[in-house]
Order: C-alpha cells, then sequence, then structure tokens
C-alpha cells in the first residue's frame, strides 16, 4: 500500500487561502483546513452566525504528499514562503510547521473526517461527492469534492456568501462569480435560480475544480467557467456579482463591477477581515455603491451593496 506525508500548518485565519496555495504549488495532492469558526450555530433571521465552540484566530492547515516527495525540503520551502506573506499585508502569526507518515487508506479516512453533510443555510446543504444524502422538502443540495484546496464550503466567509445570494437572487438573473474557487457560490447561483453565471478565476487548478465540482450537479448548464484576472476584460454585464477573495484583492475590482452591474443590482463581497473592512468599504463607496447589508461573524464581515440612487433600503440611507 502507498504511504503519504502529511504536512501540517498553523497560521493565522487572515492568511489561510495564501497558505493553502503555497502547499498546492509546494506539490500537495489534497489541502484540508480545520478553522474553530467553521463550527457554527444556526443562521439567525438578520443573517447573523451563532458560534458553537469558543473562537482562535489560528487555524490549522494540513495538506498531503506522496511518500516519494521529500517532505523535509517542502517544509523548508513552505516555511520559507510563509515568512515572506507580511510583506504582502498579511498576517502569520507564530506559524507552526509539522509532519508524519500515514497510509492512503488513512488519508482518504482524514478527508471523510474533515467534509460531512453540512445545512449552511435553510435552503442550502453542502454534501461530499461520495456520501448518499436524502434530501428534505425543499433543501437545495450543493454537490462538492473538496479537490486539493478549495476547502468544504463551510468557511464563515462562504456561509455569509452563500446567505447573501439567497437575499439578493430571485430567478432569471445573471451572475459573475469573481474568484470562484471550488465552483460553490456559482452551484448555488444556479440552484437559486440565477439563468446565467459566469465563474472566473486567475489559477487555472481552480478553473479545473470548479469544473469538476459544476460537473457533480444536475443541470448546471447555465454555468460557464473561465480564467480570468478579477473583471479585467469582461463586459458582460450582470444583475448581481459575487467574490469570496482576500480584501486586498477585492478593492481592485470595484470599478469594474460598478461598470457591469446593472442599475439596482448587487455586488457581494466576502472574505474580509475585520481590520481590512474600512479599506474595502472605502473602495465600493469610491466605485459608487452603497452598503445595503453589513454580515459578521467573528474576525470576517461580508457585504452586500447595490447599484442604486434610492437610499430609502441603505445602510445610513
Amino acid at each position: 500500500m502507498d504511504k503519504w506525508q502529511e504536512l501540517t500548518v498553523t497560521v493565522n485565519r487572515e492568511a489561510q487561502e495564501a497558505v493553502a496555495n503555497i502547499l498546492v504549488e509546494s506539490g500537495s495532492q489534497g489541502v484540508a483546513i480545520t478553522d474553530s469558526a467553521d463550527y457554527l450555530g444556526p443562521v439567525g433571521k438578520y443573517g447573523e452566525l451563532f458560534p458553537e465552540v469558543e473562537q482562535s484566530d489560528q487555524v490549522k492547515i494540513t495538506a498531503y504528499y506522496p511518500e516519494s516527495m521529500g517532505i523535509e525540503a517542502i517544509k523548508a520551502q513552505v516555511n520559507q514562503a510563509i515568512q515572506e506573506l507580511p510583506e504582502f499585508g498579511l498576517k502569520t502569526g507564530q506559524a507552526e510547521l509539522s509532519s508524519h507518515e500515514l497510509a492512503e487508506a488513512d488519508w482518504a479516512e482524514n478527508w471523510k473526517k474533515y467534509y460531512q453533510p453540512t445545512r449552511i443555510s435553510h435552503d442550502l446543504t453542502i454534501v461530499p461527492s461520495w456520501t448518499e444524502y436524502q434530501a428534505g422538502p425543499g433543501e437545495k443540495i450543493i454537490k462538492l469534492d473538496p479537490g486539493i484546496a478549495f476547502g468544504t464550503g463551510t468557511h464563515p466567509t462562504t456561509k455569509m456568501s452563500l446567505f447573501a445570494l439567497e437575499q439578493v437572487l430571485r430567478g432569471g438573473e445573471t451572475v459573475l462569480d469573481v474568484g470562484t474557487g471550488s465552483g460553490v457560490l456559482s452551484i448555488a447561483s444556479s440552484l437559486l435560480g440565477a439563468k446565467d453565471i459566469y465563474a472566473y478565476d486567475l489559477d487555472e487548478v481552480a478553473i479545473r475544480v470548479a469544473q469538476e465540482n459544476i460537473d457533480l450537479n444536475p443541470d448546471m448548464a447555465n454555468v460557464h467557467v473561465a480564467t480570468g484576472n478579477l473583471l479585467e476584460g469582461v463586459d458582460q454585464e450582470a444583475h448581481v456579482i459575487v467574490a469570496n477573495i482576500l480584501a486586498d484583492i477585492l478593492v481592485n475590482l470595484t470599478d469594474d463591477a460598478y461598470r457591469l452591474v446593472r442599475e439596482e443590482g448587487y455586488l457581494i463581497l466576502s472574505g474580509i477581515i475585520a481590520e481590512k473592512l474600512d479599506l474595502v468599504l472605502e473602495a465600493a463607496y469610491t466605485s459608487g455603491f452603497l452598503l445595503e447589508t453589513q454580515m459578521v461573524q467573528g474576525e470576517w464581515n461580508t457585504l452586500i451593496f447595490k447599484k442604486t440612487d434610492d437610499l430609502s433600503g441603505v445602510i445610513g440611507g
């Protein structure tokens, strides 16, 4: 039986996506994120999410490598890349790395341990691709395979993004999903009634994983996946644009988003750590958007902006 090596990195939550990408680029065949913020209670009537466990600002990222790869050299490479992240404005905290060997069967079981069917909201439940699950009345199922680096769809930023889509989609809309990652937001948009969804990501691996996940779900011909650098060169108008990526990247898409969102349309921005909130708000306001809804879970924020001249439905309006 083949052997696998497990490398675990404990790092500040703010840097988790960057570290996951570093692990993938170092040759990992799978990445799982354990975050205390994933273990949440129900969604409240105003979008608030109630935690069930004590929250920590540290997350554990576990990566898997074939036995043939030199784990010590990989650890050194990963550690060096993590040390450089503060130069890009990301907190890493006291990053810790550890590794050990495990059998291939253990690797498979570890995936299943990390990834179980999860009811995200009133309508949406995320189900791993290998699990048999019977949907209840009105329940919409999102089938996902964790792929290699894009999580299970249960992180607070993803949960709040899904809840935001539930709030703004009524059926028949065009949606742009920027930085699609696993494709979960595109799949959800289709299930919630959007007519056409265009999913973009700069990472070729993300494009492949997103398409594989979309193919796991029936009736997804209306989801179109393509390589793209945010919204550069995009001319497709949309009723809703959603982006769940780092705040420092979000600020670079608000002008293009305003250009593409139809009047009375929405921009959903997520993945915003508390200390970067004002940065994103300023960028969106400068582009012309008005804030309609803010959702908060721990350090994370999700914002729903509207392109409108009507101030009656916006915060401070």
